[in-house]
């Protein structure tokens, strides 16, 4: 006989605080010790799928990760510059010299734009980026965004 009501206390006590690992190995350990036919109750009772269940079983028998990590490596995005290699140096090059008049001006270093106007610019010559990865790679690159601040000419008088 299994005994819901004791799966379901515990895991409202313990399970349910644990990360995604934990809930995993969490219902994967109740399984194991309730026997067979105890599946589809661990899954109702926990909300995982039978799929997550089934791979916390084998997560049990295989070896521990490294301390805070929860999934195996190997998954997840590729970083953009492994995937675009030319947007560093993109990001590198400053932009084109914008003409006032007949005099041009200094040309506008990237991070004078916003970085929704230089995700633009960098999707237009063929580097699709969003303005928050902008963000990230130009910090990676040493850049920083610092707005202009009015000095203090306050006179002092003695």
């Amino acid at each position: 006989m299994i005994d819901e009501a004791a799966i379901r206390l515990r895991w409202d006590a313990v399970g349910s605080q644990l990360d995604e690992r934990g809930r995993r190995l969490f219902a994967a350990a109740e399984v194991r010790t309730a026997g067979r036919g105890v599946l589809a109750i661990v899954s109702k009772i926990t909300g995982l799928a039978r799929s997550t269940i089934n791979r916390g079983k084998r997560d049990l028998d295989a070896q521990p990760l490294p301390k805070g990590q929860v999934r195996r490596a190997g998954g997840g995005r590729r970083p953009l510059r492994e995937n675009d290699p030319g947007l560093v140096p993109a990001l590198k090059r400053p932009g084109r010299a914008r003409d006032a008049g007949a005099i041009p001006l200094r040309p506008l270093i990237w991070v004078s734009k916003s970085m929704e106007k230089l995700a633009a610019t960098l999707t237009q010559m063929g580097h699709p980026i969003s303005a928050d990865s902008v963000r990230t790679e130009l910090v990676k690159l040493g850049f920083s965004r610092q707005s202009n601040r009015k000095a203090d000419e306050r006179l002092e008088t003695s």
